[in-house]
């Protein structure tokens, strides 16, 4: 039996203490489900993992008496598994995240989770566009001849025109609603990770993208109904971007990097190239720490 395709085996008291734990990530630090659905498999794995080497499922006495070797002995096993270090730093992270939360609440210190390095990854460099390219991205004109309703040409480059035009992640644009855009306003209210706000200014070329898509739009926008619609009316999948910018990199002759979530690292590292605080920069991005911001600098504008 894998660690993968195992039973969850659970003392009622250490899943009591999960439940507090996932209640807590998703109250208190507004961690999104689909993060709390991780963080359960992965504590859950590593438990399960215990179960077997251990002989019974661990008690939190048990947790507290764990060695350096027993936490190896778990990592070998994803490893044998398929697992890749990208795998096993995220499992690491969230059992590390409960460990220190059973520390907090007077439930024991997992002193051998900490003492064991983490895998280290590759240090790879966000590719950027060419600042010709990310322009030409957002021209409707590039798109002239495609059997396609103008509406949705005017679409697609409203969201791309965004995209590069504020450095939102994909999610946080198509869950813009239609009352978070006036029109009148130079800037927008954004949703990001975490479910934290951020004011994000928004560029006339990019207001005006929008306003063309909103004015062709066959379909009613109530204020609460999203801002970017698919062909029936509904939320416009990530997926249908995703499309759009492969015809664009094939008609522009771009490599498959450029993807939706490059014009984010263009936006980034064209504002630094012009001069941008990098401060700012993070604020922007919405990235919880400056060091995740600090990447941009190491590519070569």
């Amino acid at each position: 039996m894998t660690v993968a395709t195992a039973v969850f085996r659970i003392t009622p008291h250490v899943n009591a203490e999960i439940a507090r734990w996932l209640s807590y990530l998703g109250a208190e630090r507004r961690m999104s489900a689909k993060t709390l659905d991780a963080y359960r498999r992965d504590v859950s794995q590593f438990l399960n993992f215990l179960t077997d080497h251990l002989g019974s499922a661990p008690t939190l006495k048990q947790l507290a008496k764990l060695t350096p070797a027993d936490i190896r002995a778990f990592m070998a096993a994803r490893r044998s598994e398929g697992s890749g270090n990208r795998s096993l730093m995220r499992t690491l992270a969230g059992c590390r995240s409960f460990a220190r939360f059973l520390e907090r609440n007077g439930k024991g210190k997992v002193g051998a989770l900490a003492a064991v390095r983490a895998p280290k990854l590759p240090r790879t460099l966000p590719k950027p566009l060419a600042v010709s390219a990310a322009k030409q991205i957002a021209d409707t004109d590039l798109r002239e001849g495609e059997e396609r309703e103008p509406w949705i040409i005017a679409r697609d480059a409203a969201v791309l025109a965004l995209l590069y035009g504020t450095g939102l992640r994909i999610s946080e644009a198509l869950g813009l609603q239609r009352k978070d855009f006036t029109g009148k306003s130079d800037s927008l209210t954004v949703t990001g990770k975490a479910n934290k706000t951020r004011m994000v200014p928004v560029l006339p070329q990019v207001t005006k993208a929008i306003a063309d898509y909103l004015a062709l739009c066959p379909y009613e926008n109530p204020p609460n109904g999203p801002l970017f619609v698919g062909a029936r009316g509904k939320s416009l999948s990530p997926r249908i971007v995703q499309l759009t910018m492969a015809r664009l990199r094939g008609a522009l002759g771009l490599a498959d990097t450029a993807t939706p979530h490059a014009l984010r690292h263009s936006f980034a590292t064209h504002l630094l190239a012009r001069g941008g605080d990098l401060r700012s920069i993070q604020e922007l991005l919405g990235h919880a720490s400056l060091s995740t911001t600090q990447i941009y600098t190491g590519v070569d504008a």
